[in-house]
């Protein structure tokens, strides 16, 4: 089974929700690229694809991320694929932006969700992590901080 990770974000974290967790996954995204990881992030929509794709293109060139939307770049993937639609390429890990817990992820050795501050989102969270857990996956949890 998957080892599921959820990071829990701080309730001071500053912005809303959504731009917290983006930020933050976009520097765990740039840590397992760095540490050569195939990463394929899922996201609810096209749009939300777009802006981690837009976020991970202003990082500095010293944190530069290899990466593309779904169905652009080369035909065997870049190391980093974001989509909105079931992967076509084997990746190891999953950073899962979504609000549900993809049909899809049995497939992944290594998979890294994420527990906003806001009361909406946070119970969002738990949803996910009962359907993981239901699914056999092995759960843990862990701050939001990139080591």
């Amino acid at each position: 089974m998957s080892q599921v990770t959820f990071y829990i974000l701080a309730e001071n974290t500053a912005g809303s929700s959504e731009a917290a967790v983006s930020q933050f996954a976009c520097q765990l995204i740039a840590k397992l690229y760095r540490d050569k990881h195939k990463v394929f992030v899922f996201t609810d929509t096209q749009a939300q694809a777009e802006q981690i794709d837009e976020i991970l293109w202003q990082f500095d060139a010293k944190q530069f991320v290899a990466h593309n939307l779904q169905g652009e770049g080369p035909s065997y993937g870049s190391p980093v694929e974001i989509g909105w639609q079931a992967p076509t390429n084997r990746r190891s890990v999953l950073v899962n932006l979504s609000q549900q817990v993809p049909d899809f992820s049995q497939q992944f050795q290594q998979i890294f969700d994420f527990v906003p501050a806001a009361e909406q989102p946070k119970q969002q969270a738990r949803e996910r992590y009962k359907t993981f857990r239901v699914a056999g996956h092995v759960l843990s949890t862990s701050p939001a901080e990139i080591a």
